[in-house]
C-alpha cells in the first residue's frame, strides 16, 4: 500500500477561504466530514483508503496524501471517486485539472 503525496498550489483569490475551504468541499464533494488529527483532515471514501489534506507551509497551498484501496474492481467505485478528488481540487484551489497539469510542469 503506497502513499501518494502532492501539494497543490491555490489561487490568490482562494487563499483567503483556504482553511475554511479545506473540510467544508471535502464535505461538499465527499458527502462525509473529515477527521482533524495533528494538522490533517481524513477521510476514507470510495477507492480511497484514505484521504489526508492539509495547508500547505506558507498557507498558500495545500497538501494532499492518498492511499488507494487495494482489489477494487467495480469500476464505477474508481471513476466516481476520481471525479469527486478532481471536483474537490478544482473547487479547493480555483485552478482547473488542465491548468494544474501546466503548474505541475513549469515546476519540474
Amino acid at each position: 500500500m503506497s502513499t501518494l503525496m502532492q501539494e497543490y498550489p491555490v489561487k490568490r483569490t482562494h487563499i483567503k477561504v483556504l482553511p475554511e475551504n479545506i473540510t467544508a468541499k471535502i464535505t461538499e464533494h465527499f458527502g462525509t466530514a473529515p477527521v482533524e488529527k495533528d494538522g490533517w483532515y481524513t477521510i476514507s471514501y470510495g477507492a480511497l483508503e484514505s484521504m489526508q489534506v492539509k495547508l500547505g507551509d506558507a498557507k498558500k497551498s495545500i497538501i494532499i496524501a492518498t492511499v488507494s484501496k487495494q482489489g477494487i474492481e467495480d469500476e464505477q467505485v474508481i471513476l466516481d471517486t476520481n471525479k469527486r478528488f478532481r471536483r474537490y481540487l478544482d473547487d479547493v484551489t480555483g485552478y482547473s485539472t488542465k491548468e494544474r497539469v501546466k503548474k505541475a510542469k513549469s515546476v519540474e
